[in-house]
């Protein structure tokens, strides 16, 4: 059974419910019509039930009826949903009119759906920028407790079974912060660690990455992963976490008892944290395209519930797998 088998058998086994706000998009329709097919998860579409049953009736996905429909503009909970916009907002000097406003935007209405307990979790982005899913989800879902900062993992499936898990390696962040201090780096490993185990069934073995391996080279740079590992330790204590390796000696078990004997990360690492965004974006996409590798994600993480963000430039499938890994992580979650 392949990862995407895996994580769609894990994802019919917990049947969260996950809102897709951009009910008016075909691809987002004919994902939520698989992802009811295959049962994968109880799917809540936001937008007008007229247009989504017809385009649905053209495009002839006989499922889209067993999901919930929701128009934005006109539906039960809409007060009750205002209400905890002001309660949440009250201090950044939200008022009921302007909360009116934003929850007809399903952008806005999904996470505050989350937020209420009338959903699990949340996929968008086909056709809104990074910063519009993001923006309502920091406002209303906000981060985990103990956490302070949202990050983003990939999935890398090698063709070489080498290499980290049976050719699965994690990476993060890839996608959010440009410049992590170490507490906030700290953070990134450890919630990393926990995408790998709930999401990859993975037991995750990190690897915190520098240019340097064990002081072969002295800079403000190395220190900062060195306090980040040791903050992670705090964090986490049953963590199996080193640091800083380089990206070889963290990988290749020859050149990891090699630069680093004592370390019990150093060539067996399944999961990578970057120092910062530019290695870790440049790294997954170097290795996705030269290694011919397959790039999941990126999967959001460090969210008080799931909010995952879609590449413009998704297919239907793609989609139907980060929803299915939105569920996996709201399930992990619940428990």
């Amino acid at each position: 059974m392949n990862f995407i088998q895996q994580v769609k058998e894990k994802a019919k086994a917990s049947r969260q419910r996950i809102v897709l706000p951009e009910a008016w998009e075909e691809r987002t329709l004919r994902a939520a019509n698989q992802l009811v097919r295959e049962e994968l998860a109880t799917v809540i579409l936001l937008g007008d039930p007229d247009d989504i049953r017809s385009n649905a009736a053209k495009w002839k996905l006989d499922h889209i009826n067993n999901c919930t429909l929701i128009n934005p503009l006109d539906h039960p909970k809409k007060q009750e949903y205002i209400d905890l916009m002001v309660s949440l907002r009250r201090e950044k000097g939200l008022t009921s009119g302007e909360a009116g406003k934003l929850v007809e935007d399903p952008l806005y209405l999904g996470p505050v759906m989350i937020k209420a307990g009338n959903a699990d979790g949340e996929v968008a982005g086909a056709n809104n920028p990074t910063g519009n899913v993001l923006r309502p989800a920091f406002q209303f879902v906000r981060t985990l407790p103990g956490i302070s900062v949202v990050s983003g993992a990939f999935f890398m499936i090698l063709q070489d079974a080498e290499f980290g898990e049976e050719g699965i390696l994690v990476f993060a962040d890839c996608a959010v912060n440009p410049d992590p201090d170490a507490s906030q780096l700290a953070e990134i490993a450890v919630t990393t660690a926990r995408t790998a185990r709930h999401i990859g069934g993975i037991s995750p073995r990190v690897a915190m990455l520098s240019f340097s391996t064990k002081g072969s080279a002295a800079h403000e740079l190395v220190d900062k992963v060195t306090a980040a590992t040791e903050k992670a330790k705090t964090l986490d204590p049953g963590l199996e976490i080193d640091g800083e390796l380089q990206a070889d000696a963290a990988i290749i078990e020859s050149i990891g008892r090699k630069k680093a004997p004592e370390s019990k990360i150093a060539g067996k690492a399944n999961v990578l944290v970057f120092p910062d965004l530019n290695a870790g974006n440049i790294a997954y996409k170097l290795v996705q395209r030269l290694a011919h590798a397959e790039a999941i994600g990126p999967v959001l993480q460090g969210m008080a519930a799931p909010i995952n963000d879609l590449s413009r430039g998704c297919s239907v499938d793609d989609i139907v797998t980060l929803a299915a890994i939105t569920a996996i992580q709201a399930a992990g979650m619940k428990k």
